[in-house]
């Protein structure tokens, strides 16, 4: 694993960004992986279809915790239509490492909270299952 990543996702775990919960979002959302026992949560505030603020909040491995710090770094400023076209290679990108597939679902877990929140917002999500 490079060192520079392997440094970045321990920041990320250890001082996890937008980390905790927003009064009144306009959209709240949960997930879970039950093969380990992460737990995320995200809650959005919203303005004319652009994410004003983001929390995420919740437990579980370092790369479940700096995929959604990183995911919501990126959230803040851009359109629900923008978001929608995250892909899972966007996220893999982020975390920079190669993701073993007992790991996928971890490093995943924030791209599906994301899909959630946006289903929740009423956007109507187009892509293939991945």
């Amino acid at each position: 694993m490079d060192s520079i990543y392997k440094e970045e996702i321990i920041d990320h775990y250890k001082n996890p960004r937008n980390f905790g919960v927003l009064d009144a979002p306009d959209v709240h959302v949960q997930a879970n992986n039950p093969l380990c026992g992460d737990k995320l949560s995200m809650d959005l505030h919203l303005k004319d279809g652009v994410v004003e603020d983001v929390r995420f909040n919740g437990r579980g491995c370092a790369i479940s915790q700096a995929s959604a710090s990183m995911l919501t770094e990126e959230m803040v400023g851009k359109s629900l239509d923008e978001l929608a076209k995250t892909t899972r290679e966007d996220i893999l990108q982020n975390l920079g490492i190669e993701v073993s597939y007992a790991r996928m679902k971890c490093a995943l877990l924030s791209l599906g909270l994301l899909r959630s929140a946006l289903v929740e917002a009423g956007v109507a999500l187009d892509f293939e299952e991945e």
